[in-house]
Protein backbone atom coordinates (compact mmCIF):
# COMPACT_ATOMS: atom_id res chain seq x y z
CA UNK A 1 0.00 0.00 0.00
CA UNK A 2 1.87 3.30 -1.24
CA UNK A 3 2.28 6.34 0.77
CA UNK A 4 1.63 4.57 4.39
CA UNK A 5 4.27 4.90 7.07
CA UNK A 6 5.10 3.88 10.43
CA UNK A 7 3.14 6.71 12.01
CA UNK A 8 -0.02 5.68 10.05
CA UNK A 9 -0.69 1.98 11.86
CA UNK A 10 -1.81 0.79 15.19
CA UNK A 11 1.26 0.78 17.17
CA UNK A 12 1.14 -2.78 18.95
CA UNK A 13 0.27 -4.04 15.39
CA UNK A 14 3.03 -2.72 13.93
CA UNK A 15 5.58 -3.95 16.81
CA UNK A 16 4.52 -7.39 16.37
CA UNK A 17 4.40 -7.81 12.95
CA UNK A 18 7.98 -6.37 13.07
CA UNK A 19 8.94 -8.68 15.63
CA UNK A 20 7.63 -11.69 13.44
CA UNK A 21 9.69 -10.58 10.53
CA UNK A 22 12.90 -10.40 12.86
CA UNK A 23 12.53 -13.71 14.26
CA UNK A 24 11.24 -15.18 10.63
CA UNK A 25 14.69 -13.58 8.81
CA UNK A 26 16.92 -15.27 11.89
CA UNK A 27 19.43 -12.28 10.79
CA UNK A 28 19.00 -10.83 14.44
CA UNK A 29 21.70 -12.35 16.58
CA UNK A 30 20.23 -13.02 19.83
CA UNK A 31 22.90 -13.08 23.21
CA UNK A 32 22.54 -16.34 25.13
CA UNK A 33 21.95 -14.88 28.31
CA UNK A 34 18.21 -13.82 26.97
CA UNK A 35 16.43 -16.55 29.06
CA UNK A 36 17.68 -14.91 32.80
CA UNK A 37 18.10 -11.64 32.52
CA UNK A 38 15.77 -8.85 33.86
CA UNK A 39 15.30 -6.34 32.33
CA UNK A 40 15.36 -3.39 34.37
CA UNK A 41 16.72 -3.03 38.44
CA UNK A 42 13.21 -2.29 39.07
CA UNK A 43 12.09 -5.49 37.47
CA UNK A 44 10.87 -8.31 40.09
CA UNK A 45 11.04 -11.35 37.72
CA UNK A 46 12.75 -11.97 34.11
CA UNK A 47 10.41 -10.97 31.04
CA UNK A 48 7.48 -14.10 30.94
CA UNK A 49 7.86 -14.00 26.68
CA UNK A 50 10.49 -16.00 25.34
CA UNK A 51 10.46 -14.01 22.29
CA UNK A 52 11.09 -10.72 24.19
CA UNK A 53 13.86 -9.79 22.81
CA UNK A 54 12.63 -9.43 19.13
CA UNK A 55 9.80 -7.37 20.68
CA UNK A 56 12.45 -5.03 21.95
CA UNK A 57 14.32 -4.90 19.18
CA UNK A 58 11.28 -3.68 16.89
CA UNK A 59 9.83 -1.53 19.45
CA UNK A 60 13.41 0.14 19.83
CA UNK A 61 13.43 0.48 15.72
CA UNK A 62 9.67 1.73 16.36
CA UNK A 63 11.10 4.27 18.85
CA UNK A 64 14.34 5.54 16.43
CA UNK A 65 12.31 5.70 13.64
CA UNK A 66 9.79 8.38 15.29
CA UNK A 67 12.64 10.39 16.82
CA UNK A 68 16.24 9.53 15.65
CA UNK A 69 19.47 10.34 17.60
CA UNK A 70 18.31 8.43 20.52
CA UNK A 71 21.55 6.43 21.95
CA UNK A 72 21.55 3.96 24.83
CA UNK A 73 20.76 6.26 27.88
CA UNK A 74 17.87 7.40 25.72
CA UNK A 75 16.44 3.93 25.23
CA UNK A 76 16.97 3.39 29.26
CA UNK A 77 14.75 6.31 30.11
CA UNK A 78 11.91 4.60 27.32
CA UNK A 79 11.91 1.49 28.98
CA UNK A 80 12.42 2.77 32.84
CA UNK A 81 9.62 2.32 35.29
CA UNK A 82 8.36 2.96 38.72
CA UNK A 83 10.48 1.81 41.37
CA UNK A 84 8.35 0.54 44.26
CA UNK A 85 10.07 1.40 48.11
CA UNK A 86 7.60 -0.14 49.95
CA UNK A 87 6.33 1.98 52.41
CA UNK A 88 8.56 4.92 50.91
CA UNK A 89 7.73 7.15 47.71
CA UNK A 90 8.20 5.01 44.70
CA UNK A 91 10.62 6.83 42.31
CA UNK A 92 11.16 6.54 38.40
CA UNK A 93 14.45 3.70 37.68
CA UNK A 94 16.27 3.44 34.45
CA UNK A 95 16.10 0.26 32.71
CA UNK A 96 19.00 -2.05 31.96
CA UNK A 97 21.71 -0.57 29.77
CA UNK A 98 23.39 -3.42 28.91
CA UNK A 99 19.62 -5.23 27.25
CA UNK A 100 19.69 -1.32 25.50
CA UNK A 101 23.13 -1.18 23.98
CA UNK A 102 22.71 -5.09 22.90
CA UNK A 103 19.20 -4.58 20.91
CA UNK A 104 21.15 -1.67 19.33
CA UNK A 105 24.60 -3.64 18.39
CA UNK A 106 22.31 -6.38 17.39
CA UNK A 107 19.94 -4.25 14.78
CA UNK A 108 23.23 -2.32 13.57
CA UNK A 109 24.76 -5.94 12.55
CA UNK A 110 21.25 -5.92 10.27
CA UNK A 111 22.15 -2.87 8.77
CA UNK A 112 18.91 -1.03 9.85
CA UNK A 113 20.32 1.25 12.41
CA UNK A 114 23.68 3.17 12.41
CA UNK A 115 25.52 5.62 15.31
CA UNK A 116 24.74 8.84 14.61
CA UNK A 117 27.52 11.65 14.13
CA UNK A 118 26.07 13.58 16.57
CA UNK A 119 25.93 11.15 19.21
CA UNK A 120 23.14 8.83 19.29
CA UNK A 121 21.56 6.11 16.89
CA UNK A 122 19.27 6.56 13.87
CA UNK A 123 17.73 4.32 11.00
CA UNK A 124 19.56 3.50 8.00
CA UNK A 125 17.73 3.99 4.41
CA UNK A 126 17.43 0.73 4.19
CA UNK A 127 15.95 0.44 7.81
CA UNK A 128 13.65 3.12 7.10
CA UNK A 129 12.17 0.86 3.35
CA UNK A 130 11.97 -1.85 5.46
CA UNK A 131 9.48 -0.69 8.11
CA UNK A 132 6.98 1.15 6.02
CA UNK A 133 7.15 -1.79 3.87
CA UNK A 134 5.68 -3.45 7.26
CA UNK A 135 3.50 -1.00 8.04
CA UNK A 136 2.14 -1.42 4.74
CA UNK A 137 1.43 -5.23 5.00
CA UNK A 138 0.03 -4.56 8.82
CA UNK A 139 -2.22 -1.32 7.86
CA UNK A 140 -4.67 -3.01 5.71
CA UNK A 141 -5.48 -5.29 8.61
CA UNK A 142 -5.60 -2.90 11.24
CA UNK A 143 -8.32 -1.02 8.67
CA UNK A 144 -10.57 -4.51 8.58
CA UNK A 145 -10.84 -4.56 12.27
CA UNK A 146 -11.89 -0.60 12.11
CA UNK A 147 -14.77 -1.46 9.86
CA UNK A 148 -16.46 -4.51 11.68
CA UNK A 149 -16.28 -3.35 14.91
CA UNK A 150 -20.13 -3.26 16.14
CA UNK A 151 -21.47 -0.40 18.33
CA UNK A 152 -23.90 -1.49 21.19
CA UNK A 153 -26.96 -1.04 20.60
CA UNK A 154 -29.08 1.41 22.77
CA UNK A 155 -30.11 -0.10 26.55
CA UNK A 156 -32.22 2.06 27.20
CA UNK A 157 -36.19 0.73 27.62
CA UNK A 158 -37.88 4.03 26.09
CA UNK A 159 -35.83 4.01 23.30
CA UNK A 160 -36.49 0.61 22.18
CA UNK A 161 -40.22 1.33 21.72
CA UNK A 162 -39.81 4.20 20.14
CA UNK A 163 -40.90 7.70 21.98
CA UNK A 164 -42.60 8.36 25.45
CA UNK A 165 -46.33 8.25 25.30
CA UNK A 166 -47.62 11.34 25.77
CA UNK A 167 -50.01 12.13 29.09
Amino acid sequence: MPGVTVKDVNQQEFVRALSAFLKKSGKLKVPDWVDIVKLAKHKELAPSDENWFYTRAASTVRHLYLRGGAGVGSMTKIYGGRQRNGVCPAHFSVGSKNVARKVLQALELLKMVEKNPNGGRRLTAQGTRDLDRIAGQVRPFSLLHQQTRVLPSCTSPYRAHGPLPKK
